[in-house]
């Protein structure tokens, strides 16, 4: 044993037995030292090998999480972009604190093994003592347990970060953990990792939330007018009458002690949307039709508001992979349809500016949604070809029915015919007693979107044209097929044509599949990439609560780089500099280092002659007021008038400094 080691174990059993403390040693950590000797009964003496379960006891755990692990994975991904160089890995772990996801280095994962930071770890406090998971999953705050403050000498060499991830009924659903197996010494180091689980531990709880409430509308508020409609702080679900039937964590924190309750939103669940906000059955349906109404006040005490309101229908949300029990909800007739079309529609409209190669598309993509066409999608990695695809089932007949994602390249090998197809009872050891539904059958009725189609194994791919040519699917174990409803979107940055050539991908699958062809252009080409930049710059401050300012010259670097990752790249290096930056100035230094080394812009902007803009300002905003008072300030009516989207109403609202009457002062 190492004389660190050795110090580290002095230390503990210090503090541990007598509560003495520790130079630097947050009360957090001494009070989990004190409770893993008299309460978990560990020695600190005795250093614990990492223990990993058997694969059977883990595909246990993570069954129960079922659903909710593809909403965590597609966070998970996101943020190991932005950690990755740093020399981080990511864990999720379930109520237990075992590991039911990771993602890490694979050159490392001999090391992440030994360490315990890899699949079906067991974190729990009571097993590891002190650690991210563990404590996290006790205090039930995001917390950083950095070298020395874990129990265990055999740890001391980790940081860990943990965000713990509540369900949207409030109870404790796990943690997202970020670790590293090595790192400064110094604490302070992992201030970005601190931001950064926090913000993603958020993200994930929010997608879940929708996920689970699809069949809901759902009321978000926000403290910015012009940006509610992307990105509200504060989510509630409610039923026909407008009682509460969920609320988000930001909810439950702003108004969890309603009534001098205290609870996870046991306080706001069942009671009205009247009495906790003020929102009566009139206020909501004029919401509902897009209608500005004044803010709502904040909690009483806490120090917050207005909140400014939107209503999304219940269709608009149902996510990815939705198993939710019960019946599969009909179509609405006439009125309620054409309603779900137009939001589909708004959607679409959202995804560009003024770029006519974007606007093109997305024209073509409205006429074709509704035509029984398969669609294939191609374009470069995070050009956004999953977001065009729910817009475009948000925007069809069949909008009410389920969007099913399916990333081909990311589901195991071993699991891929029994997650697509589903299985019965007792078909192979492990599986659930019940047996399952497999995704594409899900997707009855609505959309399957098979996301990076040419990573698909060439054995499925023949069991996926049968599929798609009988309009059937034979769940594993089963004698006999089930008849479906099949719209099938798929998408791929591959050049399927090529791997139809060199034989990696059947001649006879990619016809039944490219029924039409929606090419994405990359970012680097489109004409709106400064839109794009102040859009997402705007969503990702609102979605950390701060207000910075995006300085002159990381917006040129901005503008200049490449961007070989697209919208997904962008978006990240917005999180990353947003992070750093808070309230402040964003500079060029905020940027992550690549932007940086960026030479030149990607394109000469077109400048419009100085002369023009203020004429061509004054006569925007006259005519945007003009249509506004003709629709008696209905802001989805004017939308439609001018042929924008409503939040380019909100948009142009907010830089003429026009707002509806009734909330002049």
């Amino acid at each position: 044993m190492s004389s660190v080691a050795s110090r580290h174990i002095d230390t503990v059993i210090s503090v541990g037995a007598s509560a003495a403390a520790a130079g630097g040693l947050e009360p957090l950590f001494r009070k989990s030292w004190q409770r893993c000797m008299t309460q978990h009964g560990l020695d600190p003496t005795r250093p614990t090998p990492a223990r990993i379960l058997p694969s059977h006891e883990l595909r246990e755990h993570q069954q129960r999480m079922d659903g909710f692990l593809r909403v965590a994975r597609t966070g998970m991904e996101a943020m190991y972009q932005r950690v990755r160089d740093l020399g981080y890995m990511l864990l999720l772990t379930d109520a237990d604190g075992i590991t039911v996801d990771y993602i890490g280095n694979p050159a490392s994962e001999v090391q992440l093994k030994a360490a315990g930071l890899y699949l079906g770890a067991d974190w729990n406090e009571a097993h590891a003592g002190t650690c991210g998971v563990g404590t996290c999953l006790i205090e039930q705050t995001t917390i950083t347990c950095h070298q020395a403050e874990h129990f265990d000498a055999t740890h001391i060499a980790l940081t860990c970060t943990s965000a713990p991830l509540f369900a949207p009924d409030g109870q404790l659903l796990g943690v997202l953990d970020v670790s590293a197996l090595h790192s400064p010494e110094a604490r302070e180091s992992q201030h970005l990792a601190l931001h950064l689980a926090a913000l993603y531990a958020q993200m994930i709880e929010d997608a879940n939330f929708l996920r689970s409430h699809a069949r809901h509308p759902i009321l978000r508020l926000g403290s910015a007018f012009d940006l509610v409609e992307v990105s509200g702080e504060v989510m509630f679900a409610f039923d026909d009458g407008g009682v509460i039937v969920g609320a988000n964590t930001g909810a439950r924190r702003r108004f969890g002690d309603f009534g001098g309750a205290r609870s996870r939103g046991g306080a706001l669940l069942g009671r009205t949307l009247d009495e906790v906000l003020g929102l009566d059955g009139d206020a909501l349906r004029r919401l509902a039709r897009g209608e500005a109404i004044a803010p709502c006040p904040g909690a009483p005490g806490r120090g917050t508001g207005p909140w400014h309101p939107v209503v999304i229908p219940a269709r608009v949300h149902r996510l990815a992979g939705s198993s939710a029990s019960g019946p599969t909800p009909r179509a609405a007739p006439g009125p309620r349809r054409d309603a779900g079309a137009a939001v589909g529609a708004t959607l679409l409209d959202g995804l560009h500016g003024d770029d006519p190669a974007m606007q093109a598309l997305v024209g073509q993509a409205l006429r074709l949604v509704d035509r029984g066409v398969n669609l294939l999608i191609s374009g470069e990695t995070g050009s956004g070809k999953e977001v065009l695809a729910r817009a475009l089932h948000a925007a069809s007949r069949r909008a009410d029915q389920p969007f099913v994602a399916v990333n081909c390249a990311s589901i195991p090998e071993t699991l891929i015919e029994s997650e697509l197809f589903g299985y019965t009872p007792g078909s192979f050891t492990g599986g659930k007693s019940k047996g399952m539904k497999g995704l594409i059958a899900q997707s009855d009725g609505g959309t399957l979107f098979l996301d990076e189609i040419g990573d698909m194994p060439l054995p499925l791919q023949t069991r996926l044209l049968r599929v798609l040519s009988e309009s059937e699917v034979l769940p594993l174990g089963a004698d006999k097929p089930v008849a479906l409803r099949l719209n099938v979107i798929a998408a791929t940055h591959r050049d399927l044509r090529a791997a139809v050539a060199a034989g990696s991908f059947r001649e006879d699958l990619y016809y039944r599949l490219c029924g039409a062809s929606l090419v994405l252009p990359p970012l680097r080409e489109r004409a709106d990439r400064a839109e794009l930049v102040d859009a997402i710059f705007r969503q990702e401050a609102t979605r950390l609560g701060v207000s910075p300012v995006l300085g002159a010259e990381a917006r040129r670097l901005l503008l200049a780089h490449r961007w070989p990752g697209n919208l997904r790249e962008l978006r990240n290096a917005l999180r990353f500099a947003v992070a750093l930056a808070g309230d402040r100035v964003v500079a060029a230094d905020d940027l992550p280092s690549e932007l940086r080394a960026s030479p030149r812009p990607a394109s000469r902007p077109r400048p419009e002659p100085a002369a023009a803009r203020p004429a061509a300002a004054g006569e925007e905003a006259a005519r945007l007021l003009q249509s506004l008072r003709a629709r008696q300030w209905n802001v989805s009516a004017a939308a439609r008038d001018l042929k924008v989207c409503r939040a380019t109403v909100y948009r142009r609202m907010q830089r003429h400094g026009i707002t509806p009457p009734h909330l002049n002062p």
